[in-house]
């Protein structure tokens, strides 16, 4: 890890493409550094999580490069090593759980459904929060889920058409995402402990998953 924050540090300050591929041997080494990682917390997860397959780490990590299309900032680079680790590979849906190593105390541990873009996931875990809402309460409610993470995610002013706005978990059915991210401090990733420490967080945040992913069975990644 000292290694990998040490190179993403440099590369936000030489945000450029001349740099970057002048350090390719500096970049190699840092991404071989953070798949041998993933290496080791995937099997551990596989032994936790029945849902999650062994999978190569290179196929579970994103590219450093940004889209710049439509944004102001220009700089070609995110200074980020990223992973998704779910049944289906880096695939969103179905859900799994998502690692951010970055400088400055923004990497952090994450699962649930990020993008609000797929209405029909969305609608799927509304209606599994509405008639579940016992199964529901009760996983957030759990000791170890409650000491780790608060939910977060993009939601609407008012429970939505179609949805009791009595319900006792109508502040949830407002939501059009559900997910956790659990801070890591640049110390943290250094620490003998942040491996054990990960897969941990990661077994709190498994039944979250689950309830999302039994709601989510049968949809269908729209196609490019």
């Amino acid at each position: 890890m000292d290694r990998i924050l040490r190179y993403l540090s440099q590369l936000e300050r030489n945000n450029d493409r001349d740099w970057f591929h002048a350090h390719k041997e500096e970049y190699r080494q840092a991404c071989g550094d953070f798949e041998a990682f993933l290496g080791r917390l995937i099997p551990a997860l596989c032994a936790r999580d029945a849902s999650i397959p062994l999978t190569d780490p290179k196929d579970l990590t994103f590219k450093l490069n940004r889209d710049t299309r439509f944004s102001h900032d220009k700089s070609p680079y995110n200074p980020a090593f990223r992973a998704h680790i779910g049944p289906m590979g880096k695939l969103p849906i179905p859900v799994g759980y998502y690692i951010m190593v970055k400088p400055g105390g923004r990497s952090f541990l994450g699962g649930g459904l990020f993008a609000d873009m797929f209405k029909d996931a969305t609608t799927r875990i509304r209606d599994a929060i509405a008639q579940n809402g016992a199964e529901w309460e009760a996983v957030l409610a759990d000791p170890a889920f409650r000491a780790r993470f608060t939910l977060g995610g993009e939601a609407l002013k008012n429970v939505p058409r179609g949805y009791d706005p009595g319900h006792p978990q109508a502040e949830y059915l407002k939501y059009k995402s559900w997910y956790l991210e659990y801070p890591v401090a640049d110390e943290a990733l250094l620490e003998e402990g942040f491996f054990s420490g990960a897969v941990e967080t990661f077994a709190a945040m498994a039944p979250f998953n689950a309830f999302l992913n039994r709601a989510l069975e049968g949809f269908e990644m729209p196609k490019r």
